[in-house]
């Protein structure tokens, strides 16, 4: 069975990076969602559909940009955008939820929003962060080299192992600049299934130049070898 992937996507500044390593992803063999969350029911009906059609074209957007007219698509509303993609994603049976940096990060850097950094602590979905500027950079097309930080009996390294075969690339010993992906594992005393950093984890994810993907403790993914088609 395909990993369940939602992408987090409001059109605002730098959520084609997010579409963009979600389309990373799906080329790994994931089966990708949108979703926008709306934060309240407009009270006139005539108001909640015109909120509701604009919602829905703004995904429509985001289809347009991965390239897949028929991608899944979830308009939900929730008054908090973080537990809004959580439900989602429990609903859903999603593994990872994937955001774009905060809108004024510097292009190239990975910037924590708040809505990323609610789910970092306790949430039993994978989160992955895309670096401002992604969509337009060379790895967004393919990526070479993968690190996986943490200890053996993570998720990271068997994450890191089944992306690099779905997406011939290769896993590296040292997150360094010529990383292209880093997978992270939540920290050795973190509930089995959830994610919690620790500070050094959350120290690489400030200075990452590349995407991160943060696992659960102990819950390595698990890719497909057969590469979806995406954008072809």
């Amino acid at each position: 069975m395909s990993i369940k992937i939602i992408v987090s996507y409001d059109g605002t500044a730098n959520e084609n990076d997010a579409i963009a390593l979600g389309g990373l992803f799906a080329r790994a063999g994931a089966e990708l969602a949108l979703a926008y969350v709306r934060h309240t029911y407009e009270p006139d009906h005539d108001r909640e559909t015109l909120v509701q059609s604009q919602a829905e074209e703004l995904l429509d957007r985001g289809a347009g940009l991965l390239g897949d007219p028929n991608v899944a698509r979830h308009v939900i509303t929730d008054r908090s955008t973080p537990e809004g993609l959580r439900a989602l994603a429990e609903r859903e049976g999603a593994s990872v939820i994937v955001f774009c940096s905060d809108s004024h990060t510097a292009k190239g850097h990975v910037t924590v929003g708040n809505s990323a950094e609610r789910l970092l602590d306790g949430a039993g979905t994978a989160i992955a962060i895309a670096p401002a500027g992604f969509a337009d950079s060379a790895r967004a097309a393919a990526i070479h080299r993968i690190v996986a930080v943490g200890d053996s009996d993570g998720g990271a390294q068997t994450t890191a192992e089944s992306l690099a075969g779905a997406l011939h690339a290769t896993v590296e010993p040292v997150a360094d600049d010529h990383a292209d992906l880093l997978v992270i594992d939540s920290r050795p005393e973190a509930e089995q299934g959830r994610i919690s950093l620790s500070s050094s984890a959350a120290h690489l994810i400030e200075i990452a130049t590349c995407p991160v993907l943060v696992v659960p403790r102990g819950a390595g993914l698990r890719f497909d070898r057969a590469p979806a088609a995406v954008g072809a």
